[in-house]
């Protein structure tokens, strides 16, 4: 039986069992490949989506659990907020390796969206949750400070 979920805006069917987590619809049944597996267990965050604008580890979060819930993927971003943290990370050369950076920039847009003027405790707090083995932090940081004083702009 076919689980509808939407994702991206679109309304999808999936032959999948509800037990198998977000991550892998996403990546092997719809072939969006932004989304990264790093740990498994949800404590890396590169898995990291938004559930009704919220950032969510989809590593953990079954296909039953989606429900009715808007799923936005890195390929799905499309908010003002989404365009400014991009530019941001370009223009600061966050990436360094890159292999968690789309969950670093899921979580950042989520706290941009919801914190227009983040202070320095709300960036740490919001971006808590994910890791980078090359430590980009300080970049990530400025990025999203960035970010936010161009959406004020």
């Amino acid at each position: 039986m076919a689980t509808n979920i939407n994702v991206n805006g679109a309304s999808v069917a999936i032959e999948a069992d509800p037990d198998t987590p977000l991550l892998w619809v996403l990546r092997e049944h719809l072939g969006l490949k932004g989304t990264k597996y790093g740990c498994g267990i949800s404590a890396c965050g590169a898995c990291t989506v938004h559930m009704d604008g919220m950032p969510v580890r989809s590593c953990v979060l079954p296909l039953e659990g989606v429900g009715t819930a808007r799923i936005t993927t890195i390929e799905g971003l499309e908010s003002p907020a989404a365009r400014a943290v991009r530019d941001a990370w370009i223009a600061l050369d966050v990436v360094q390796c890159g292999y968690c950076q789309s969950g670093q920039i899921m979580s950042a847009i989520a706290l941009l969206e919801g914190t227009p003027a983040p202070t320095d405790e709300d960036i740490d707090g919001a971006m808590s949750g994910n890791i980078c083995r090359c430590a980009t932090y300080l970049r990530i940081r400025a990025a999203i400070r960035a970010a936010a004083a161009a959406l004020k702009a």
